[in-house]
């Protein structure tokens, strides 16, 4: 461990990443699952994007948001998986002081900015459903472009808050993390100094970024269920529920493995389940996404083929 002088003694200057596995037999199995992995979610977010881009039946808000989720997928499993499979290559697992901090600020950017789309899909599909006649001027092109522009903006600012925040406290030692990318909870178990207002500040802000969103997604399903269940026709209301039924699948995985990971913080050691749950953040989740929305979508999956076979259709 590489220490500086610092205030309170030493000052550690990088983390040492114990990564999934020890057993240096299993590191070239984990680098081929997690490259495909790696590689299966940029290819099939990419294939969503295209699709969204070339078909004009997909060019409505439901699927601008889509199109957007599909590049924070890419984005946040590109800001903890290459760096993994880069340590297992060079056999590596120190990662510098400011990198780590880097890595943080970029993974709760994303995530944030996720959270807030899927709250957005959701009023998207309460409009759609249960205001049809307003649809139209209510989620014109300017109010979807805000929607995304407050996402990022919400979700700059809490991110911002807890680098900032995770900066101020003191690292003695030892530094080492028993993960495969660096997180809040890890570092607040490394951390000499109290972390009391840390916790606090991560429950605090987390209430408004992740409660807020998922009570207003709760709040516009109940409503969409009940003009749902109003509907006469057995198709019709078969069709209204297929379009909710990808979405709440994602959001259900989203927050389950969001709310097991943050709200543990007064466990005594964090355990092996963190990286399980750190798989799915990142990497189960980004990947997952691009197939939920495709498996119950003629469209989507229309569009898709053409995509593969070359066949740009502007029809």
């Amino acid at each position: 461990m590489r220490t500086q002088p610092g205030a309170n003694g030493t000052a550690v200057t990088e983390f040492i990443l114990l990564g999934l596995v020890e057993t240096p037999g299993l590191r070239p199995v984990v680098f081929a699952l997690f490259l495909f992995a790696y590689l299966v979610t940029v290819g099939g977010n990419l294939s969503i994007l295209a699709a969204i881009l070339v078909e004009p039946k997909l060019h409505t808000p439901m699927y601008f948001f889509l199109g957007n989720l599909s590049v924070l997928d890419i984005g946040c499993i590109t800001v903890t998986v290459p760096s993994m499979l880069g340590r297992l290559l060079s056999h590596k697992r120190t990662v510098p002081y400011a990198a780590c901090l880097s890595q943080l600020f970029f993974f709760h950017l994303l995530v944030g900015v996720d959270c807030f789309l899927l709250t957005a899909m959701a009023y998207d599909r309460f409009l759609a459903i249960c205001r049809p006649l307003t649809y139209s001027t209510r989620m014109s092109q300017t109010v979807q472009r805000i929607l995304v522009a407050v996402s990022w903006a919400c979700a700059f600012s809490n991110a911002l808050t807890h680098t900032v925040a995770i900066s101020t406290l003191n690292f003695c030692g030892p530094n080492v993390i028993n993960h495969f990318y660096c997180d809040l909870p890890q570092l607040f178990q490394l951390s000499c100094s109290s972390t009391q207002f840390n916790e606090l500040l991560l429950f605090g802000v987390g209430f408004m970024m992740a409660g807020t969103p998922l009570a207003l997604v709760v709040t516009s399903y109940i409503h969409v269920a009940v003009a749902v269940l109003r509907i006469r026709s057995v198709e019709g209301r078969k069709k209204a529920f297929s379009t909710c039924g990808s979405h709440l699948t994602v959001v259900a995985i989203f927050y389950g493995s969001g709310i097991f990971n943050y709200m543990r913080l007064g466990s005594a050691k964090l355990s092996d389940k963190d990286k399980a749950v750190g798989i799915f953040n990142t990497v189960a989740n980004p990947m997952l996404n691009p197939i939920i929305y495709s498996l119950r979508n003629a469209d989507v999956q229309g569009a898709l083929w053409r995509v593969i076979k070359g066949r740009w259709s502007l029809a």
